[in-house]
């Protein structure tokens, strides 16, 4: 069984580029904030390593995570582009590697990259492994590849209006903790007629309550902001207890509808 359990929320940086996202990372850090979602797609590692630099906060008391691209999988390039990354972010290893998109149309075998991805870890390149965006049966090939227990977490788009839930499901069945990316629906929860009558009862805000119900469903949420108070509300999030009631109220709401699905994605 995995001991570690992934802090949340984290700070999420996707669309985040240059000095925007060099000082979206401190003020996050400085708010309170200890763990850093970034991936080699962002574009934007610098940008979190110069912030990390800038922090006054010893390395082992943040968790950074980054994700190798797909173009990256094939064992010729993988473990080159984690060194890359690692020096973009200017760190001796990351806290967690992740694959960021399971291979299109299975271009370079799961075992090759996995293997890369396996190898990392034993290389001290990483403290642990995961994967992102993979569906049940690619999970399963995965978990036969690398066997229980070694993938942390699988990292997936899941907020109120897309609430994921057969494959959460089999994650925590199969003790994979599961990162909600989006957790906010980009924004889509504020117009939610539940979320914003759940919100008026708690003084609060309906991003707040989608946190909250992350939280209680022990989904790991990594929301993105370049705004502080957001950042500090999102941070306080899942110290709210929401009621069975309004868990029911939520986990019913309709329609139900992804938001990222690029044309390289698997078949969901």
């Amino acid at each position: 069984m995995h001991t570690f359990s992934l802090p949340t929320p984290g700070f999420g940086t996707y669309r985040l580029k240059g000095d925007e996202a060099k000082m979206a990372v401190e003020n996050a850090l400085d708010v309170g904030y200890r763990h850093i979602d970034t991936a080699q797609a962002y574009e934007n590692e610098a940008e979190v390593g110069d912030a990390i630099s800038a922090s006054t906060l010893p390395r082992n008391e943040l968790f950074v995570t980054t994700k190798v691209w797909f173009e990256n999988l094939c064992a010729d390039k993988f473990i080159t582009s984690v060194q890359n990354s690692l020096t973009q972010l200017n760190t001796d290893y990351v806290d967690l590697l992740l694959i960021h998109w399971p291979s299109p149309e299975d271009k370079v075998p799961m075992s090759e990259y996995l293997q890369e991805l396996k190898a990392c870890k034993e290389r001290g390149l990483t403290e642990h492994i995961g994967v992102s965006n993979f569906t049940q049966s690619q999970l399963d090939e995965a978990l036969a590849i690398l066997g229980k227990d070694h993938i942390l977490t699988n990292q997936i788009e899941v907020h109120p209006n897309f609430q994921n839930k057969e494959l959460v499901a089999y994650c925590q069945r199969n003790n994979i903790q599961v990162t909600a990316y989006m957790p906010l629906g980009v924004g889509k929860v504020m117009e939610s007629d539940v979320l914003n009558a759940i919100a008026k009862e708690h003084d609060t805000t309906p991003s707040a309550v989608a946190l909250a119900w992350l939280s209680h469903k022990k989904i790991v949420a990594i929301p993105s902001s370049t705004n502080v108070e957001h950042m500090r509300d999102n941070l306080t999030a899942k110290q709210m207890m929401l009621t069975a009631e309004e868990i029911e109220k939520i986990d019913a709401i309709e329609p139900q509808e992804r938001i990222v699905d690029p044309d390289f994605a698997p078949d969901w």
